[in-house]
């Protein structure tokens, strides 16, 4: 008999209760960035977006209790709080769930290159997890590694409390190169080398993987029966190989979408990257409601393949995109030389005018519509890279204003970026909606943002397992240090 059982029933409960407060204490690191962490919350008044894709609902009650949804109901019920809740009026404001990024990085284009010409990416190790939690994105997948170690040693940090962040779900090294270009990736040998860095990886601690655009049929084909052998998936940014190819292969995500599909290439040679000649014929030739293009979405779709939208580092390519009045939260996060670089090379694309990358997006928009109406499993991440300007969170919230751009309704679109994630994570049943038994993870925002996806921006409040974090706070202590840590 424990020492709890011999106590009388009241004097346990007290003993009990005290046990709980101490373990549901706001670790000492996080304190600056809480502005609420009540163990017993109710949210009253509150318009839901659930993220389950069905109509927003209007005067809600969410309870709250040890980080999870106790309870969803109407506030006009008068059914009693719980014990010593405290009451959040919340008229006005709308609920969603916390984001589920699904293609997240913690890197970042370097300031300038070296003298040799080569890119260096930097690690967001401070960056990247306050602005991804400040903009609402409670769960994120880093879709690929420039630093694994680093990326799983922050898993770990954020995890015990140590530093603010997202709940991470960690990808290896990419799998594959950037044709040679970034030397902080690694090219493969062999076949036998993909399957060996996945075992390593996997070994390590990482939970999925992601093939990139040099890698060959054959290298894809081991990387994909190691990663599947351990329980864990793999997705791709491809170029040497084909959608329907990679789909036949057994992969199970696709990242970016059609944008980057060299398939359509007349004279496309098997296992070798034509990515500049393909990404012009796709702007100047490829229809997406053709047989061909719609015989690879019914392909995608019947082998149960995934696919990440990224609207927001494409749009970044089309000349005065997007408004310079979106850019404003990014100028004060960013460097001033990262803020520098950024101007310099979005008025290049200005003076340069040309047509075919917003030809490009409107067909990446189009493509990612039927992918979704013929039955596929589309989500949504912002790929904080490119040459810059797409930041962790912010660049989250402008993917979820592109898809309503591209036809989507707002409560669509939180659906992608939310429950969709979730789905393909296998854990949609603790997260990515609001219904009693889920965590806690939720993004109370300013405004209606089912009637207007624009008010996304306008963050309240984060909580993740039930903690309330301030995104002003968040997002003031790592103010103009994007681009360096």
């Amino acid at each position: 008999m424990t020492v709890l059982n011999r106590l009388r029933p009241t004097a346990a409960a007290v003993l009990w209760s005290a046990v709980s407060v101490c373990v549901a204490a706001t670790p000492a690191a996080l304190k600056p960035y809480v502005s609420e962490d009540a163990p017993v919350l109710v949210l009253m008044h509150v318009r839901v977006v659930d993220g389950t894709g069905t109509a927003a609902v209007d005067d809600q009650r969410i309870d709250i209790e040890g980080g999870k949804i106790t309870r969803v109901q109407s506030a006009k019920l008068r059914n009693a709080y719980p014990s010593n809740a405290k009451i959040l009026d919340l008229s006005g404001k709308t609920v969603i769930p916390g984001l589920v990024g699904m293609h997240e990085h913690l890197f970042y284009p370097g300031p300038g290159s070296s003298r040799d010409g080569l890119p260096f990416l930097v690690e967001m190790i401070d960056t990247g997890p306050r602005l991804y939690l400040a903009s609402g994105v409670t769960t994120g997948r880093t879709a690929g590694s420039m630093e694994p170690y680093t990326d799983l040693s922050l898993k770990r940090l954020i995890d015990n409390g140590e530093k603010p962040g997202p709940k991470l779900r960690i990808t290896g090294p990419y799998i594959g190169d950037l044709l040679g270009i970034v030397p902080q990736m690694h090219t493969l040998a062999d076949a036998e080398d993909a399957g060996r860095t996945v075992d390593y990886w996997a070994a390590e601690g990482v939970t999925s993987f992601k093939a990139f655009m040099g890698i060959k049929p054959e290298e894809l084909k081991v990387a994909v029966e190691h990663a599947h052998a351990k329980g864990l998936k793999i997705t791709g940014h491809l170029c040497a190989v084909g959608f329907r190819e990679a789909a036949a292969l057994g992969i199970d995500n696709l990242e970016h979408g059609i944008v980057v599909d060299t398939e359509f290439l007349p004279g496309k040679k098997p296992g070798v990257c034509p990515a500049q000649e393909a990404a012009e014929d796709f702007a100047k030739n490829v229809n997406i409601e053709s047989a061909p293009v719609q015989e690879m979405i019914r392909d995608l779709v019947s082998h149960h393949v995934a696919v990440t939208s990224t609207l927001a580092v494409f749009e970044v390519s089309v000349p005065n995109r997007p408004p310079m009045r979106k850019m404003l939260r990014a100028r004060e996060a960013l460097s001033p030389q990262a803020w520098a670089a950024y101007l310099q090379t979005r008025s290049g694309i200005a003076e340069d005018n040309s047509p075919l990358s917003a030809i490009s997006l409107k067909k990446e928009m189009q493509f990612e519509r039927a992918f979704v109406k013929a039955g596929g499993l589309l989500m949504a991440g912002c790929d904080p890279t490119s040459f810059g300007g797409v930041l962790p969170g912010f660049g989250d919230q402008r993917g979820l204003e592109l898809l309503v751009e591209a036809g989507f309704s707002p409560v669509e679109a939180i659906h992608i970026a939310t429950e969709n994630g979730a789905i393909y994570l296998g854990e949609n049943d603790r997260i990515g909606s609001i219904a009693t038994g889920m965590a806690a993870d939720l993004v109370i925002i300013a405004g209606n943002p089912a009637q207007d996806i624009d008010d996304i921006e306008k963050v309240e409040r984060v909580f993740k397992d039930g903690v309330g974090f301030d995104p002003v706070k968040l997002t003031q202590s790592v103010q103009g240090l994007v681009g360096l840590r």
